[in-house]
């Protein structure tokens, strides 16, 4: 199946400028496209996902991407669905974010070779463009009337809009510019709330170039769940591509947790299977959704493209142990990332290591009576073994790597001892 025909079956193209003149294009030869990000944060998260391996698949084809990481429009802020202005990052705080960013997105795409993707930072070509060039090679090719048409701008005029984020439009219409100038790029690709920006750049190719030159516009669809509900948050917030921030593990289990409604969307727009695996996965979820076949595979194809094949393998691992409660063969690294959101108890004394002194304190059990009387019932587990002796006393071989014991109460209660 050719590209264009494959990205409509998969749902991910919102808007075209020329759907003609592109499928022309793309049939006589291969050319260069860029997707930007601008970096307000050290990590992007799944919400940045979509729009990028949608560049990846222009890069399966043949065709090379330009990754624009935007340390000049960083420095500006994006009005784009904002309703007040942008708090204002510093240059050093942008550069940190830059950085942080691009080790991200080489987990996406191949920068070797001949073709090969390629990463620009729109600060090496604006950041040292002085006012008056600004106002005369390039503010002087877009209209103010043009400008205030623009969604993004006309829904803050009533909240109000600073000059600084007015222009952030001319900002990105320049990066089209030059990467079309120096790159020969023809296609800029983003979020649906992109469009205004993107179709600035044409506009702006368009006053400084002959009548022949072509460029074009494709935007993608904003990521929804069936229950109407944000996509990419958690209750502990965003879903980052930062392991620190969250975790391989976290990470997996957000894919695995999807609705059986969400399921073959997902795996439509974020993984590279197939449309013959695809459609087994979407029979799969119509006939046996109680094995979560394509949950499962979503959530391995996802933890594998970022964060490898190592990592995916620890995470199934960790959700392995936590649902059959026996943990004692994890290593530590792999407790820290399981019991992140678990509560926790620092141990204070030797005391401590009997176990009732330890269920009390740590707040398992209200009281010893209660403590003595959960152990005798069965109700107390240490590292994944019932323990009913209320004598017993912790052991060194209870303390996982010498710094974790995990005890569980009942079938889903755990505490993470720290020592």
């Amino acid at each position: 199946m050719e590209l264009l025909q494959d990205l409509q079956w998969r749902g991910v193209i919102y808007q075209q400028t020329d759907e003609d003149g592109l499928k022309d294009l793309l049939n006589k030869e291969k050319i260069s496209l860029y997707c930007g990000v601008d970096p307000t944060a050290d990590s992007m998260h799944i919400g940045h996902l979509l729009p990028f391996l949608t560049l990846r698949r222009f890069q399966q084809h043949g065709h090379r991407p330009i990754v624009v990481v935007g340390g000049a429009t960083g420095l500006i802020g994006d009005p784009s669905g904002k309703n007040e202005e942008r708090k204002l990052l510093t240059l050093e705080t942008v550069q940190k974010n830059v950085e942080g960013i691009k080790k991200q997105l080489e987990s996406i795409f191949d920068f070797s070779g001949e073709h090969g993707a390629i990463m620009v930072n729109n600060y090496d070509w604006a950041g040292s463009m002085d006012v008056v060039t600004f106002l005369r090679d390039i503010g002087k090719h877009i209209g103010v009337n043009y400008m205030l048409a623009k969604d993004t701008i006309a829904n803050r005029l009533e909240t109000g809009i600073s000059f600084t984020e007015f222009t952030y439009t001319i900002l990105q219409a320049m990066d089209f510019n030059h990467l079309y100038d120096h790159h020969n790029c023809k296609l800029q690709i983003g979020g649906s709330d992109q469009w205004g920006n993107i179709t600035s750049g044409l506009e702006l190719i368009r006053k400084t170039h002959s009548e022949d030159a072509k460029a074009f516009g494709l935007t993608i669809p904003l990521v929804t769940k069936a229950d109407g509900t944000k996509f990419g948050k958690t209750e502990s917030g965003a879903v980052w591509l930062d392991p620190e921030k969250t975790t391989p593990y976290e990470f997996y289990q957000f894919w695995i947790n999807t609705a059986d409604a969400d399921v073959v969307k997902y795996l439509k727009f974020f993984t590279f299977l197939s449309h013959d695996e695809i459609e087994q996965l979407a029979t799969a979820v119509q006939e046996e959704p109680h094995l979560r076949k394509a949950q499962k595979t979503l959530a391995e194809e996802m933890t594998r493209l970022i964060h490898g094949e190592e990592a995916l393998q620890q995470a199934i691992k960790i959700s392995q142990a936590l649902f059959s409660g026996n943990v004692r063969n994890l290593t530590a690294a792999e407790i820290k990332q399981g019991f992140k959101e678990v509560p926790s108890y620092v141990v204070q004394s030797e005391a401590e290591n009997n176990l009732v002194e330890l269920l009390v304190a740590a707040n398992i059990s209200p009281s010893k009576r209660q403590a003595r009387e959960d152990i005798s019932n069965g109700a107390i587990s240490i590292n994944g073994e019932k323990i009913t002796d209320t004598a017993y006393t912790l052991q060194a071989t209870d303390k996982i790597e010498g710094q974790f014991t995990i005890i569980r109460r009942g079938k889903k209660k755990y505490t993470l001892i720290k020592y």
